[in-house]
């Protein structure tokens, strides 16, 4: 807890890649709360997972419902505390281990990411790990924010007097040393109460990471990284993002708006239980609509009625409609952060939670034959695709908004630019003749 006040969170000591640990991580999220306790066994480089100086071993993995949690932060610390004493004691027991202290994952206080650029004088003709710790060091000075705390400090490139990014400047001949640093920041009043819950089960947190940072290295290849990927890390209350690019760590965000908001607009729209809504989520739920879907007829129990009465009946296609916006403002938010850097070389994103499992968003968000332009584009292909699904309801109906140049407008700028009494092909076809 000390180190927050210097608005700096636990960092775990570097492990030495011929020595074994045994490593416990803790995900306390919104809807659930995850822990993991591994062996991490020294073992030669690979050629797929080049990074990678440790295998892993699972031996204890527990999850169990949160509670006393809201968008990530701590509500109520005797309810959250009893969930996290439940699911150590679960992977404790499942591994016949005991553990210590935990790496634990931060989603909530809005991340944020900087860059910042340090620079010093090199002490002798060459680069030395003393210079290179100077340079960080001078980094980090700068990175300290007033209400914010620091869970990375991580280089994105090196630089020696005019020639910049260096990967690994030891040994390298030069005057003047510079560093461009990446800092992801959270919240300065999520932290402490989130590390409060924890040390009070007898726990010392090892570390604190961003969960689209560690789900970010779990999902992606070297090559992945590499080239450029936007990770999207949708939980029950929050939504968080990493975007990695020659293989650094480059970008992180996140907002309060998950998979739970879509189970309250299910909720308030069917007029049924948060518990029922669920269900029905995640059991019918999809963003996009099937050519029997307005046919096919789910049972929704209603609230406050009695056993004797009717059961109500709602289609698949009422689903979609109260599903799909929610989604789609996500996907805006996410998008919005990634839009001013779109020249980065991300053209892939994966999705790392649960939530991705709804039908129709897997395929939604990665068309075929995406073409590299950033990951901004990416999603507005996925927003753009839910968006021409709503112009072909509108067609059955009549009214036929003309769509060719969807795909090239964002989000933002989407306006109808045209409509006809009568639809159909024909009817179409005439209104693309008086496009420009």
């Amino acid at each position: 807890m000390n180190a927050l006040h210097y608005g700096l969170t636990p960092k775990m000591k570097p492990i030495s890649p011929k020595r074994s640990a045994l490593i416990a991580a803790l995900d306390i999220g919104t809807s659930k709360i995850a822990c993991l306790i591994a062996r991490l066994t020294p073992h030669p480089p690979q050629e797929v997972l080049r990074r990678r100086s440790h295998a892993i071993e699972i031996i204890g993995f527990s999850h169990t419902g949160a509670r006393g949690m809201k968008a990530g932060n701590v509500v109520d610390l005797v309810e959250a505390e009893e969930a996290v004493r439940h699911a150590v004691d679960v992977a404790e027991r499942s591994a016949s281990r005991q553990v210590e202290s935990a790496v634990v994952s931060v989603s909530a206080g809005r991340l944020a990411s900087e860059l910042f650029a340090a620079s010093v004088d090199i002490g002798g003709p060459t680069v030395t790990d003393s210079d290179i710790a100077r340079v960080l060091a001078a980094g980090c000075r700068r990175s300290l924010r007033q209400g914010r705390v620091v869970l990375h400090s991580l280089p994105i490139g090196f630089a020696l007097d005019d020639a910049r990014g260096i990967r690994d400047p030891r040994g390298m001949l030069g005057r003047r040393f510079g560093v461009d640093m990446h800092v992801a920041t959270a919240d300065g009043a999520a932290a402490p109460n989130l590390m409060l819950t924890i040390e009070r089960c007898h726990l010392a947190v090892e570390a604190m990471v961003a969960s689209p940072y560690v789900a970010g290295l779990s999902v992606l290849a070297d090559d992945e990284a590499d080239h450029g990927a936007a990770v999207i890390d949708m939980g029950a209350g929050t939504t968080t993002m990493a975007v990695f690019s020659s293989g650094r760590f480059i970008h992180a965000d996140g907002f309060a708006l998950g998979g739970f908001h879509v189970t309250l607009d299910l909720a308030r729209g069917l007029s049924t239980s948060i518990y029922d809504a669920e269900r029905i989520k995640t059991l019918y739920g999809s963003v996009l609509a099937g050519g029997l879907d307005e046919r096919d007829m789910i049972t929704v129990p209603t609230v406050g009625t009695d056993e004797r009465d009717p059961p109500q009946f709602v289609s698949r296609a009422t689903l979609t409609r109260i599903v799909k916006p929610r989604v789609e403002e996500i996907l805006e938010m996410v998008r919005d952060p990634v839009a001013p850097g779109a020249d980065r070389p991300a053209a892939r994103h994966r999705r790392a939670s649960g939530r991705r499992q709804r039908r129709g968003l897997r395929g939604c968000g990665r068309p075929p034959g995406l073409s590299p332009g950033g990951a901004s584009r990416t999603l507005r292909t996925a927003a753009n695709a839910a968006l021409r699904d709503r112009d072909r309801r509108l067609h059955r109906k009549g009214r036929t908004m003309a769509s060719r140049e969807l795909l090239m407008t964002p989000m933002h700028q989407f306006h109808p630019i045209g409509r006809w009494r009568t639809g159909g092909p024909r009817g179409v076809a005439r209104a693309m003749k008086r496009q420009p």
